[in-house]
């Protein structure tokens, strides 16, 4: 039975799912894989983070799917900062959810898969930096891994009166970043600034100094597999290459994982899971941001291969 699990008293509950389907033109696809064969991996329990302003219902639909394919799979949809609590900071956010992940990693000792949508990506490579565990493969679900920057509908939404060039007053400030998103906001052309006031992703890609990054690297390099899901018409994450840890530079020209300098200098461990084959991409077209979840093409292509 694949089934939601909340925190109440400090335990996990179960709390079942309303069926829910959704019918989705299919995304056009193309993959690159340097992944190793995970066999071991079947039937391993799933454990999801939501992203911003989300909730476990998110995933209500891949839950559906689930059951079909894996049936009796566990499936533990972490069920904290949801709606406007996501907007709290990120390492508060990490800290407070390793407890419950941390206890579903004990009862399967055996390994879990982490599959993270959107702003959870960021969460997950926090829980991933920090914890002993025992992740089998982590699956980052149009995720901003290498920041964000650009004038999208939660920008919009959430600072109606800031355009992206402007925010970086804001953002990188004390008071900025008890904003979630501002903890991964990364303005290419105030990079000294980003440096000096990022508390999330500055310090865990190593752009600044961390007594932490070694630990942060050992511990990312436990999982056996990255799946990295992004594609150009998303319409949040910008730019959408971040999902695949490309980004901007000054010139707001992308640069490709492999020519980002952690990567070249393998800060948290990319080169090392690339070069040992444990890094697989998968671009879609014609998928929006608010729609991966629930389109059965990414499902079917890029998340079920995973889950066995």
């Amino acid at each position: 039975m694949i089934t939601r699990f909340q925190k109440k008293g400090g335990d996990l509950q179960q709390d079942p799912v309303a069926a829910s389907t959704a019918k989705l033109p299919n995304a056009k696809t193309q993959k690159t894989s340097t992944a190793r064969d995970g066999k071991e991996t079947h039937d391993m329990p799933i454990i999801f983070i939501h992203g911003v302003l989300g909730s476990t219902l998110e995933f209500v639909t891949i839950q559906e799917n689930l059951k079909k394919d894996h049936p009796g799979t566990p499936f533990y949809a972490i069920d904290q900062y949801d709606g406007y609590e996501s907007l709290q900071p990120l390492w508060d956010q990490v800290h407070q959810m390793s407890k419950d992940v941390s206890a579903i990693m004990k009862k399967h000792p055996g390994g879990v898969h982490l599959l993270c949508y959107s702003q959870g990506g960021l969460i997950c490579r926090g829980l991933l930096s920090i914890l002993k565990h025992n992740v089998i493969n982590f699956i980052a679900l149009s995720s901003p891994l290498a920041g964000q920057y650009g004038d999208t509908q939660y920008l919009r939404y959430l600072f109606p009166q800031f355009l992206k060039e402007e925010i970086w007053r804001l953002f990188y400030t004390e008071h900025g970043q008890r904003w979630s998103i501002a903890n991964y906001w990364h303005d290419p052309h105030h990079e000294e600034l980003y440096k000096n006031y990022s508390q999330f992703i500055a310090p865990l890609d190593g752009d600044v100094k961390t007594a932490n990054l070694t630990e942060f690297k050992e511990n990312f390099l436990r999982i056996k597999n990255l799946i990295l899901i992004g594609g150009p018409d998303d319409g949040v994450i910008t730019p959408w290459q971040s999902s695949h840890f490309g980004y901007y530079n000054e010139k707001d020209e992308i640069v490709e994982l492999k020519d980002q300098q952690y990567f070249q200098d393998d800060r948290f461990g990319l080169q090392t899971l690339y070069k040992s084959h444990r890094i697989t991409t998968y671009v879609f077209h014609g998928v929006q941001h608010l729609l991966w979840h629930e389109n059965k093409t990414v499902y079917d292509t890029a998340i079920k291969p995973w889950l066995t």
